[in-house]
């Protein structure tokens, strides 16, 4: 079989409607992972959807329990034909954020796959199961195409915590670190750049998240009887907010901010546009750090969002100086940026502003990671998926969100190639998440293309000359 014959094998199998039949499948199962506990659907997505079809594949499985006791267990299946020849390492996660059911537009549900024309809709769909299902079906049907035989080697992590924020996921790959050896790393999550283009990310943005509270006594007191002698948290903590980000969205402590946006950055996003898609929301003008093009701050710099603010009752209000009043906030920082030492700088800037008052509490934490846009896996790859879709793709630098990226890039020292089959208005983490059929079938092509040419003996730039011709 041909390149040309195993792309339209793939997409044959799309139009058939069984890729749709695998996913709802999946859909169904209801692996929320950030409810605070571990479900057993965490285990079974592995033993019983996951497992049967990679061995079919020739995959050994291992189901292995997080070193974390709230973690989620994950899967390790590894394809070996020669151990002399290279190995591809490629990721998913089967674990969803909470279904958010009474969320969910009349006609549909979280755990339910429901088509309506090219949306998609169920929890899962775009991030991850219907991204992963898209990996592992291209691969299947690569697989079939060659005979049996890729050409080299590849092994499947599967984690169930990923939106929980991955733990364990660090030390699982520090233990398991000779299983998860590998040449280059391949993987699908987060949205392409818009609907119409494939994109490819070489990284992601981190995430560091904390939570600012001020504690001013241990309950409420009469705004009437008390007001204007009694501090008020709500207002101190609103006023250290105002320290740190300016009212138009712009970081005001600047150990928080890169050095500047490198050139060969700024040349890479010269021609992406941020915010044009049909769903995508209207950009805000004058947001953000000034000076810079909607991508380069989305790519290329960083941000400190609240996330949340709580004080009193919202809802029902009284007429009470509050006791407390806290933020949940984030730092979304691109590589360059000094964030070991947030904890500090964050201190240093609230105590010279006069708010000692204000306590400080870390909390999730992935560092920024972006592949050297000059390596070579990354024109290869741009040119195989161009090949397959029939159109270039869109290089991101690196995923404007955050992934679990630094683990395969910093910790496993792996040359990380991200292919999205997502869009930004899919709905991911809310009510009536959604995936693309069109994007879906696009990505298989993609997808197929990309493990079929990197089994071509001479084409991809493994080191060392593997899969190097005879001659």
């Amino acid at each position: 079989m041909s390149r040309e014959q195993l792309i339209q094998s793939v997409q044959q199998h799309f139009d058939g409607g069984a890729f749709a039949t695998d996913l709802a499948r999946r859909v169904a199962w209801r692996t929320e992972s950030d409810t605070g506990t571990v479900p057993p659907e965490l285990r079974t997505y592995l033993t019983e959807e996951m497992v049967p079809g990679l061995q079919t594949l020739g995959f050994d499985c291992q189901v292995i329990d997080n070193p974390e006791p709230h973690g989620g267990p994950l899967l390790l299946a590894r394809r070996v034909e020669d151990p002399a020849l290279p190995t591809v390492l490629t990721y998913g996660h089967g674990d969803v954020v909470n279904g958010q059911e009474s969320g969910w537009r009349e006609g549909l549900s979280p755990w339910v796959l429901t088509q309506e024309g090219d949306r998609w809709y169920g929890r899962g769909t775009a991030d991850n199961k219907g991204q992963h299902t898209v990996v592992l079906t291209a691969l299947a049907h690569t697989l079939q195409a060659r005979g049996g035989k890729l050409g080299y080697n590849i092994t499947v992590l599967l984690e169930m915590g990923e939106e929980a924020g991955s733990p364990g996921l660090a030390r699982f790959c520090a233990d398991h670190r000779e299983a998860l050896h590998a040449d280059l790393f391949v993987a699908s999550d987060g949205p392409r750049i818009n609907v119409e283009r494939p994109t490819l990310f070489l990284g992601s943005r981190g995430a560091l998240n904390f939570s600012l509270t001020v504690r001013s006594r241990d309950k409420a007191y009469h705004s009437g009887n008390w007001g204007g002698v009694l501090a008020n948290p709500a207002t101190v903590l609103s006023h250290a907010l105002a320290s740190m980000v300016d009212a138009h969205g712009r970081i005001l402590v600047p150990s928080l901010l890169p050095a500047g946006v490198p050139d060969k950055l700024r040349a890479a996003l010269r021609d992406v546009a941020i915010g044009t898609g049909a769903d995508d929301p209207a950009l805000t003008p004058g947001w953000g750090e000034p000076g810079l093009t909607p991508a380069e701050q989305l790519v290329g710099w960083n941000t400190l969002e609240v996330l949340a603010l709580g004080s009193g009752n919202a809802q029902r209000p009284i007429n009470a100086i509050p006791s407390q009043a806290v933020a949940h906030c984030q730092l979304r920082f691109v590589v360059g940026t000094d964030w070991k030492n947030a904890q500090t700088a964050l201190r240093q800037h609230l105590d010279a502003h006069g708010f000692e008052q204000v306590d400080i509490t870390m909390g999730m934490v992935c560092g920024a990671t972006r592949l050297d846009l000059d390596n070579p896996w990354v024109d290869w790859t741009l040119a195989s998926m161009e090949r397959s879709a029939g159109q270039s793709a869109t290089l991101l630098p690196n995923l404007a969100g955050s992934l679990p990226n630094d683990i395969f890039a910093d910790q496993l020292g792996l040359p990380t190639l991200w292919i999205p089959h997502s869009y930004p208005a899919c709905a991911q983490h809310a009510p009536n998440e959604h995936l693309l059929g069109s994007v879906a079938r696009e990505g298989l092509a993609v997808m197929a293309g990309l493990f079929w040419d990197l089994g071509e003996p001479g084409s991809a730039p493994w080191k060392q000359g593997a899969l190097a011709d005879p001659a």
